[in-house]
């Protein structure tokens, strides 16, 4: 959620970032009451894309934040707003010190004091958020400090689990969360995201989730794999065609990233496209336009795109096997994928979320220790698909029990 107050053209601009709406809501009237133009954020990534678009003089924090750790976000708004006053409304980033810069930053604490000394209101409906700041504990914020001061809290990344994992990622692995909270941090924005990891490791899952989180995705989502399609005709497949244009052309069509207008385009396997296709992507991403195989004009078109692979394109790129400048186009925000051995703590939580998917309707299936001693003991070349398969397998293996033993776990490659 991002909304923004409507005052003086020339106001200055204050950020207020909470979960809380009642702290938002009063925090609002006060600074208006003082001519102060007031954007609002329920959440990290939200405040971050509206820093880019409004550039506020000030923005108010009061956390904890649902969707990024606290000190990530400070920092990731210092790096693109460094101007910008950054002021934590109670004592969560207490390590954290700074001076404020605002020409009218003396008015702007007098708000925030008498903000917090109105106390809590009786109105409030958030659950497990403070209602309003702790008198007396607005602290400025320039950066994470390497030794926070001694008594000050700064929970890890693993206590906010529960309101950074998404839903389509299963595990609350350090590893799993990141990629969660990465998500987070890039969905709301237009930026182009490349996704890297081994096969099988849920890329388009990532994708998807991207979608699912940014302003499109009431927009299509399009996925295309460029491994999957002869070179001859992916260039028609991702551009479309007109009538005639080839042989076999005899109509005209539409093609992917037309297809996807509005909202994102997922090109997967991206390191499969050929040299002379990445120059023409390259051409589209530059200037949001195409031509459609066989014909003249040109075509506009708004379109986000997500790509991934399991390629090393930094190397490839090097070598001049890839487009460098392709690559650095389209990897301006990367999200690593791990491989299944490397968050294997999450094996239980995959394991029982598979079973249950592939038990449709009836009862899923449970692995007996010697069965889940087999799975926690294997390599996993093929990653998570990998583990999807071979416990769909042994599900069918055990017919009509309920109990999954080692005889039925086979795994594909040893």
């Amino acid at each position: 959620m991002a909304t923004a107050s409507v005052v003086t053209k020339n106001a200055a601009s204050v950020l207020v970032l909470s979960a809380n709406s009642e702290v938002r809501a009063r925090l609002r009237s006060a600074l208006t009451a003082q001519r102060w133009e007031v954007y609002e954020a329920d959440g990290g990534a939200a405040a971050l894309l509206l820093m880019e678009q409004t550039r506020p003089q000030a923005t108010l924090l009061d956390g904890p934040l649902p969707d990024l750790h606290l000190a990530d976000f400070a920092e990731e708004a210092r790096s693109s707003q460094p101007t910008m006053d950054l002021i934590a409304l109670d004592g969560t980033l207490a390590g954290l010190t700074g001076a404020m810069r605002s020409p009218r930053r003396g008015e702007l604490l007098q708000v925030l004091r008498s903000v917090c000394q109105e106390g809590p209101s009786d109105t409030t409906t958030d659950t497990n958020i403070p209602a309003a700041p702790a008198p007396g504990r607005v602290l400025p914020i320039t950066a994470r400090q390497s030794s926070p001061r001694a008594g000050a809290h700064t929970p890890p990344i693993l206590e906010l689990g529960a309101s950074i994992r998404l839903p389509e990622l299963i595990g609350n692995s350090d590893r799993m969360l990141e990629v969660s909270r990465r998500i987070r941090l890039v969905a709301k924005r237009k930026s182009t995201v490349l996704i890297q990891g081994p096969t099988g490791t849920g890329k388009e899952v990532v994708a998807r989730a991207l979608h699912r989180l940014s302003p499109r995705a009431d927009r299509p989502f399009v996925a295309l794999n460029c491994a999957a399609i002869p070179e001859a005709l992916l260039e028609a497949e991702l551009f479309g065609h007109a009538r005639g244009a080839f042989t076999g052309a005899v109509q005209r069509r539409t093609g992917r990233i037309e297809a996807a207008n509005g909202g994102t385009l997922f090109l997967d396997e991206i390191g499969e496209m050929p040299l002379a296709l990445q120059s023409k992507l390259l051409r589209f991403l530059e200037s949001g336009e195409l031509q459609r195989v066989g014909e003249n004009e040109t075509v506009r078109v708004d379109v986000r795109i997500v790509a991934a692979t399991h390629q090393p394109l930094a190397r490839r790129a090097q070598e001049g096997s890839f487009r460098a400048d392709l690559f650095y186009r389209l990897s301006v925000f990367r999200i690593q994928t791990p491989a299944l051995a490397e968050h294997l703590e999450d094996l239980t939580a995959l394991s029982e979320h598979f079973l249950e998917a592939s038990a449709g309707e009836d009862i899923p299936k449970q692995l007996d220790e010697e069965a889940f001693a087999h799975l926690a003991a294997h390599a996993w070349p093929g990653n998570v698909r990998e583990l999807q398969h071979v416990l769909e397998r042994a599900s069918i293996l055990a017919e009509d029990r309920l109990v999954i033993t080692a005889a039925e776990i086979e795994l594909d490659l040893p």
